[in-house]
């Protein structure tokens, strides 16, 4: 019986991927030192069903791995049908060291032979893999060979026994160069002295990897099984996005700090909400950063405060109970040379501010208020009638109907001019003095920074936008609150515009206008900075009241790529995914993956793409019409914006006032859409107008019209799947003389009154049924 139980054991345990090699591969302990090698990294790229054993070491080489008995070790665990990947060759270059030192063609050579055909006799599929790169650049920027004729000899061994071969000095070798001399600092060990207790003098490391470089090794490693067809590669990690595995989403690195503090207490900073600590709170930050930087303590009470400037290598942290009130007076905000909805502008200075800086961030429990009611004009259809009166006690003044209320005279004035603040326009900071108020400030504005950190936070009351990264890199918000009044116009939670590498996880927005919105320049300007807005993860995050829960545009001239969108829930918002464009923007927005979205109560549409933005609220407040727009071909041209490649999955929507709205333009449709696995419950279902190359699969429509979906100029356009409720009379209505292959696959229509209705100069040929 025992021996029964043993097989059987043996026959579940799970098959094994042994890792041999040195320090760039090798496992290290998580006792506060940032170094990381990619074996230690490449698990989150497997599942759980392939058991991972890295026993590579800091310091071996093939001689020293064998000598020290370490390749036995290995052997004694192998079974039938696992793996072994082999990375040797930084310590075998070591001349001087005979213990290590294996000449690349003979010992270097003989010892992956014997790793290769010792691991074949014990069943085990062997992996060759040649040594990954040192960060050596030349004066002209030419990464610089230092492995001699290493590689080759892995290559050699891999040809003559028929070995899978990843080439991981040249795919790193390619990552490098990509990155350039600077930049590529950020995959090696470079940090100054006082980040790590472990690392007190600091250290510049060309060999060995940060964590955000072994996990980007460990990548090229995935992909490399992927090339050469590894049956190994079958146990890749599945990202929430069916189209991506796990290695391939953006890798995103977060910001480390010294550890000394300056607590604004030291630098006269008074907690009575009546002294301005401006000077105090900049003081603390000027002071940390001369020091090397750090953190900077705000603690708990009520801190009053001018426009912050933050600096590099400091992290700005607000204790449990603190509250950073901006002042609510105009003269506190200069003037500035700045951007506002993707152009060049002239805007009040923000409150929180950051120019070009590295390594920042704003964390901690406490608050962070805007005063944007100082600033903001306000509809009265937005308010009660006790809030009006409310209002208008605190003085301003009213347009001439009296149904918009302005803080001051030179808010109303910035209404009365052609394009305000408009930097083309002539605006400059001598000019726009006279409407100065109406040119209200983001509440937080990075321009050009890169390791951004916004975390735990609550981020209210903003003037305008209330987070605005313009150009960043590696920005991580994380565990926020992003607050403003429901009727705040522009306000926006956060704009993320033409930045890279970005992560917005586990937050949650309650704002006047769209909640997470993506953006990359307006227009001209913005196709002429030419940056998209590209690998950014959205994921776990709740929005309340917003225009859009998750939002595209419509300054998207710079383009926009490379998004991942997954487990968000939508509560209230006038539109749930809301896709936005307008002719003279172009751009192409493209490949943007949508997994796991739940909403409620969605006043418009549930999923909506949409190339007649029109800059008007979504929802039409009352007295209001947002009239259809006129629908005429155009000429193509660098102005003609284009939507391509989204894949959106699993949706639900309980409650909203259409479903699915694709409208693209005559001259461009919106195009290779796959909409998959949605239950949508709306007054409308569906209507695709100037679509092409569209799926719509496995989608359940419970509308209260009788005609569930409408087709007008589509073409190739595919009903897979399609579920109904019981008010559907008619299925598809397909209008249109430019409508072309529309076909509906495995959807019962039995009980239907009718299948298909065609729309004037409209052949039934266009359709077609298959089971």
């Amino acid at each position: 019986m025992l021996i029964l139980n043993c097989a059987f054991r043996a026959t579940e345990e799970k098959p094994a991927l042994f890792l041999i090699g040195d320090s760039t591969v090798s496992d290290k302990p998580l006792n506060g030192d940032p170094e990381r090698g990619w074996g230690q990294l490449i698990p989150d790229y497997f599942d759980h069903s392939l058991k991972i054993s890295n026993h590579a070491v800091n310091g071996r080489s093939t001689k020293s791995f064998i000598t020290e008995g370490r390749w036995a070790k290995v052997l004694e665990q192998i079974h039938p049908n696992d793996w072994v990947m082999i990375q040797f060759g930084h310590n075998d270059e070591k001349k001087s060291d005979t213990s290590r030192y294996a000449a690349p063609q003979t010992d270097y050579r003989h010892n992956l032979i014997r790793f290769v055909k010792e691991a074949r006799q014990k069943g085990a599929k062997p992996i060759l893999i040649t040594p990954v790169v040192r960060r050596k650049f030349d004066e002209n920027g030419k990464i610089q060979d230092t492995h001699g004729k290493y590689p080759a000899v892995v290559k050699s061994v891999a040809a003559e026994l028929q070995v899978p071969l990843i080439d991981l000095e040249q795919k790193s070798r390619d990552l490098l160069s990509q990155n350039g001399a600077e930049a590529s600092k950020k995959f090696y060990l470079w940090y100054e002295a006082g980040y790590f207790p472990t690392r007190p003098q600091g250290i510049k490391d060309d060999t060995h990897f940060s964590e955000y470089g072994a996990s980007n090794m460990a990548a090229l490693v995935m992909n490399g099984l992927r090339e050469i067809n590894s049956d190994l590669f079958r146990y890749a990690q599945k990202s929430a996005f069916q189209e991506k595995y796990a290695y391939e989403l953006p890798k995103i690195i977060t910001p480390v700090f010294r550890k000394d503090t300056f607590n604004i207490l030291s630098f006269g900073a008074k907690s009575d909400g009546i002294t301005l600590n401006t000077e105090a709170i900049n003081k603390a930050i000027t002071t940390c950063s001369k020091a090397g930087g750090g953190t900077v303590i705000i603690p708990e009470g009520f801190w009053l405060s001018g426009p912050i400037d933050l600096k590099s290598n400091i992290n700005l942290h607000l204790r449990k109970g603190a509250l950073l009130q901006f002042s609510n007076r105009f003269e506190d905000y200069p003037l500035i040379k700045t951007n506002w909805e993707g152009t060049e502008a002239i805007r009040c200075k923000s409150p929180v501010n950051g120019q070009d800086l590295e390594n920042i961030a704003i964390t901690g429990n406490g608050v962070i208020d805007g005063a944007g009611g100082t600033w903001r004009a306000v509809k009265k259809s937005k308010l009660t009638d006790s809030q009006w009166k409310d209002l208008i006690a605190t003085g301003g003044l009213l347009s001439a109907d009296k149904n918009t209320w302005y803080p001051s005279e030179k808010s109303f004035k910035g209404t009365t001019v052609d394009r305000p603040g408009v930097v083309a326009a002539g605006y400059n900071l001598q000019n726009s003095e006279e409407i100065k108020d109406y040119l209200r400030p983001n509440l937080l504005v990075f321009n050009h920074c890169t390791q951004v950190l916004l975390e735990g936070v609550t981020f209210q009351n903003s003037p305008a936008w209330c987070l605005h990264p313009l150009l960043c890199e590696h920005i991580t918000l994380k565990n926020l609150t992003v607050r403003n009044p429901w009727f705040a116009q522009n306000g926006d939670g956060v704009d993320l515009e033409s930045c890279r590498i970005g992560m917005i996880d586990q937050c949650t927005f309650d704002v006047g206008d769209d909640g997470i919105c993506i953006k990359s320049g307006k227009d001209a300007e913005g196709r002429k900075r030419g940056v998209p807005t590209e690998n950014i993860i959205v994921q776990n995050s709740t929005v309340f009241h917003a225009h859009g829960g998750f939002v595209i545009g419509s300054e998207m001239s710079g383009g926009v790529k490379n998004l991942f969108v997954s487990n968000c829930n939508f509560l209230g918002t006038d539109v749930g995914l809301r896709f936005k464009t307008a002719r003279g923007r172009g751009g192409v927005v493209e490949k943007i993956y949508v997994n796991g979205i739940n909403m409620t109560n969605i006043p418009g549409e549930a999923i909506l793409f949409d190339m007649y933005y029109m800059g008007k609220d979504p929802v039409p407040q009352s007295g209001e019409s947002n009239e259809l727009p006129v629908m005429k071909t155009e000429p193509l041209s660098e102005g003609t914006p284009k939507f391509k490649d989204f894949y959106v999955r699993n949706v639900v929507c309980k409650g909203a006032e259409t479903g699915i709205l694709v409208r693209g333009l005559p001259e461009m449709s919106v195009s290779d859409i796959l909409i998959e696995n949605a239950f949508l419950q709306s007054k409308k279902g569906l209507v695709c107008i100037e679509g092409e190359n569209i799926k719509f699969r496995n989608i359940t429509l419970i509308s209260q019209e009788n005609t569930l979906m409408q087709v007008q100029n589509g073409r190739n356009i595919e009903f897979d799947g399609i579920t109904f409720g019981s008010n559907t009379k008619v299925l598809l209505k397909i209008m249109g003389d430019r409508s072309g292959n529309i076909n509906l696959l495995n959807t019962d229509t039995s009980k239907l009154g009718k299948e298909v209705e065609f729309g004037e100069k409209v052949q039934n040929s266009v359709f077609s049924k298959k089971k």
